[in-house]
C-alpha cells in the first residue's frame, strides 16, 4: 500500500504560522527527540537557510496532518556549487508506505523546474544510502559525522 499524500512548494514568506508551526515540529520530532540528535535547529546560520529567499519548503499533507517535508536549497546556500535537499522527515506514523520516495520524487520534479540542469549535492544519513542510490545518486565520500550520526555525500546529476 501507498500512501498518497498532497504536496505544496512554498517560500519562507508564504508559509502560514501553522504550516511553519508544523514543519518545524516534524523536524524536531524526528531529528531531535526520535535521533536524539541535540541541534540548534533554529539558530544561526540554519535558521537563515530556512528564512533565505530562494529555500523552498515542500510539505506533504494527509488531510490536516504534515506527514512529509523537506526544503531545497539554491546553489550557494549549502554547497557553493550544488543544489542541495536537507531535512528530508517522514512522521513516524506515515512511514513504510511508499511516502519518502514520493517525497524524493516531488523533490527531483521540482529542482529541476526551479534550477534546471544543476547537479544536487546531498548529506544523507548513511543508512539512508540505498534509498537515495534508487533516485539517481552516487555516494562521493566515505562517512563522516555529522550532529553524532553517520552521513555519507551524494551526489545526482541533471
Amino acid at each position: 500500500m501507498t500512501l498518497k499524500a498532497n504536496w505544496q512548494a512554498k517560500h519562507f514568506d508564504e508559509l502560514s504560522l501553522n504550516e511553519l508551526y508544523d514543519l518545524l515540529k516534524l523536524r524536531i520530532d524526528v531529528f531531535v527527540v526520535e535521533q536524539t540528535c541535540y541541534y540548534p535547529d533554529l539558530d544561526g546560520e540554519r535558521n537563515q537557510l530556512d528564512r533565505h529567499p530562494e529555500t523552498i519548503h515542500l510539505l506533504g499533507h494527509q488531510g490536516e496532518n504534515l506527514v512529509a517535508y523537506l526544503r531545497i536549497l539554491a546553489k550557494g546556500q549549502s554547497y557553493k556549487d550544488y543544489v542541495s535537499i536537507g531535512r528530508v522527515a517522514i512522521d513516524e506514523q506515515a512511514r513504510g508506505l511508499g511516502l519518502g520516495h514520493e517525497l524524493m520524487l516531488e523533490a527531483l520534479k521540482l529542482c529541476q523546474q526551479q534550477f534546471p540542469n544543476q547537479t544536487l549535492k546531498i548529506s544523507a544519513q548513511e543508512y539512508l544510502v540505498n534509498f537515495y542510490q534508487q533516485h539517481g545518486f552516487e555516494q562521493v565520500s566515505s562517512m563522516y559525522l555529522e550532529d553524532n550520526i553517520p552521513h555519507i555525500a551524494m551526489i545526482k546529476v541533471s
